[in-house]
């Protein structure tokens, strides 16, 4: 595995490495944590130089950082990410902007840009980031990664830097299916299934907001889906409220918003019809 950092993942300054639990599921791999994980003994700085001034530094690993040491992953390094996790491209104005190996000279997505970017350019296996508002599933899909966002409350969040504790959660990266399959197993607590779910759910409303351009760059893969799974249905996934409350400007007002939404199944049925 390649540990030198020529691409900006990594905290600057001294690299923290420590090594994995012999003769654990993890033996063998690498990984990385953003920097909002607690590791023992370094400072935790949320993607800014003056958040650990005055603060206590960590005595204790954070529990996801060390549930992959127990599982015999080798920790390599804290990466950078948005400023305390505020932001979705990646950027920050003290470390600089990790690149993204997979699509040169574009942003490698944020707020978890520095591990995404690592696990990308192979300098890891496997990375930790955040995930409150899209922070692992931007960059995951900006650097062509496995990404995660569990249900919110699935993981323990001990020993990392809060932002929206209502919604915060622990996800992870990887660039193939089998590593991803194994730091879940670990993650979650539980063997991954081997059988295919039974059933595709395409929501309908979600398409709804998304650009023509990105809603049918998705149809090929959701087609593909189907083809696989055998059952789809389309449906509208969000509350009526939510639904309403997300119209972008310029769009219907609240009550048009519902007629239009009411309508969508028949009133969309050329535009959805690959998915059924």
């Amino acid at each position: 595995m390649i540990e030198n950092d020529d691409i900006g993942a990594f905290v600057p300054g001294p690299r923290v490495r420590i090594e994995g639990c012999a003769g654990g599921p993890l033996s063998g791999l690498s990984f990385a944590a953003k920097d909002l994980f607690d590791v023992a003994g370094v400072p935790t700085g949320g993607g800014n130089h003056d958040w650990p001034t005055g603060r206590p530094i960590p005595t204790r690993h954070s529990w996801a950082v060390q549930t992959l040491l127990d599982a015999g992953a080798t920790l390599i390094g804290k990466t950078i990410t948005d400023e305390v996790s505020l932001g979705i491209l990646g950027e920050n104005a003290f470390d600089g902007t990790p690149r993204n190996a997979r699509a040169p000279g574009r942003v490698p997505g944020g707020s978890s840009s520095g591990s995404a970017a690592a696990v990308a350019a192979g300098l890891c296996d496997t990375a930790l980031g955040t995930d409150t508002g899209g922070s692992v599933r931007v960059p995951a899909s900006f650097c062509g990664l496995y990404g995660i966002r569990p249900t919110h409350g699935r993981i323990d969040t001990t020993g990392m830097l809060p932002q929206a504790p209502t919604s915060d959660t622990t996800g992870w990266f990887a660039r193939d299916a089998e590593t991803f399959a194994k730091v879940s197993a670990v993650m979650l607590g539980e063997e991954i299934p081997h059988a295919l779910p039974t059933s595709l759910v395409i929501a309908v409303d979600a398409f709804g907001f998304a650009d023509p351009a990105v809603a049918q760059a998705l149809h090929p893969m959701a087609t593909r889906l189907a083809a696989v799974i055998g059952h789809c249905r389309e449906d509208i996934m969000g509350a009526p409220s939510a639904v309403c409350s997300r119209s972008r400007p310029g769009t219907p007002s609240s009550r048009g918003s519902m007629r239009a939404i009411r309508a969508l199944p028949s009133r969309s049925r050329v535009s959805w019809s690959w998915a059924r």
